[in-house]
């Protein structure tokens, strides 16, 4: 996959935070090259993250967000600094944009404080060096800079790109569970909730790994996979299915056929597997009237056949017999407290970096909260889980 190509969910995510007029739009389109925010020295100009997906060199495929000050003051303020601590869940690496002639202030070093506490790596940029007598000394955490002049920003472009080296790690989403020239086969339902002229991304990015593996990729139906499977000489490698399609493809895939679904790859390759799987035991134990956090990853139009707000419920109905109450969410949005729910069930995440699912995981478990995704919560209701794991744990 060329640097072009490269999904946003993949790329590193390098997120802007400061005070309002600190100029922290002004170091993000100085650092990009482009006006990607809007710059006035009226306080709160940026009113909500600003997305971008694009090649900066040093720094290669990366995500750069601009945020709402995090000092923003009124009702409408407070939602803008809500949409500011959502983008620090997929964040990746956080700049905190200071201005130099006030220094660091109380509501920098609160940030400072919670970056740290999660771990973020981070750079201080110090901004607006141009004027102050006596310019700040740069440190580890720290570059002086001159939005307006441009002074130091070649420098802090190269040490986040430093720092994207020191925290980016090649793993596979499936090239390591097959051999090169392996045949593998990909179900894929063509349903009303699919998208019309394309397959999904998740399907997108298995297919091209696996090419990239030189492994032989036949695509079909849930409808043509025993047609498939008696058209080939040798059993596949793998079976890899949609997950609303698990049962049919489970019964139609001979027992000896490794096989699995895309979305519990995705558990493995962005999150906490294990936890994902504990969480399926939460299904068993539902009751009438508990609280069921359905969440998605993604936005899209609801339709019919929608499988988080139709085809879940309906299964889950037929496996508990109980009387839910279901919530949904999708896109960014994922709920802070979820102490009233009894389990999360969420989507595969392929929209959302890794960052963001672990911290949608820690979310949950510290609130003892289950949380299972939609493959294994699906392969655990049919019955199948033990075998649909077999592939990703031997």
């Amino acid at each position: 996959m060329s640097m072009n190509s490269t999904v946003s969910a993949l790329r590193p995510h390098i997120a802007f935070f400061g005070r309002r007029n600190a100029g922290k739009s002004s170091v993000v389109n100085a650092v990009t090259n482009q006006k990607l925010s809007v710059v006035s020295d009226t306080l709160g100009t940026t009113t909500d993250p600003v997305k971008k997906a694009m090649e900066l060199l040093p720094l290669g495929p990366v995500v750069i967000i601009d945020t709402p000050g995090f000092d923003d003051e009124g009702a409408l303020g407070e939602l803008r600094v809500e949409r500011t601590r959502e983008v620090l869940r997929k964040t990746d690496i956080a700049v905190l944009v200071v201005d130099a002639t006030t220094g660091l202030t109380e509501a920098d070093n609160a940030l400072l404080s919670e970056l740290q506490a999660r771990k973020l790596p981070y750079l201080i940029a110090m901004n607006k060096i141009d004027l102050t007598e006596a310019p700040p000394k740069g440190d580890e955490h720290t570059a002086c800079v001159s939005a307006l002049t441009g002074e130091g920003i070649e420098e802090l472009k190269e040490r986040l790109a430093r720092l994207i080296r020191s925290e980016q790690h090649e793993k596979p989403i499936v090239a390591d569970l097959v051999s090169e020239g392996d045949a593998v086969i990909l179900v894929i339902p063509i349903d009303e909730s699919a998208p019309k002229g394309r397959i999904i991304l998740p399907q997108q990015q298995v297919l091209r790994e696996l090419l990239d593996h030189h492994c032989t990729v036949l695509c079909c139906q849930d409808t043509e996979l025993k047609a498939t499977l008696a058209k080939l000489k040798d059993p596949p490698a793998l079976v890899i299915t949609d997950s609303q399609a698990f049962k049919k493809v489970a019964a139609d895939t001979p027992a000896d056929v490794p096989m699995t679904s895309f979305s519990i790859l995705f558990a493995r390759y962005k999150g906490n597997l294990e936890g994902l799987i504990k969480g399926a035991n939460a299904l068993r134990s539902l009751q009438d009237g508990d609280k069921v956090l359905i969440s998605e990853g993604c936005t899209h139009h609801r339709q019919c056949g929608d499988i988080g707000t139709v085809k879940l419920p309906n299964w889950i109905k037929a496996y508990t017999n109980a009387d839910l109450d279901y919530s949904f969410t999708q896109g960014g949005t994922f709920p802070d407290d979820l102490s009233a729910y009894k389990v999360v069930i969420h989507c595969g995440g392929c929209m959302l970096n890794e960052k963001e699912m672990q911290n949608r995981q820690r979310v949950a478990k510290a609130a003892g909260v289950p949380m299972v995704n939609y493959g294994i919560a699906i392969a655990a209701m049919n019955g199948i889980l033990d075998r649909a794991l077999k592939v990703v744990s031997s």
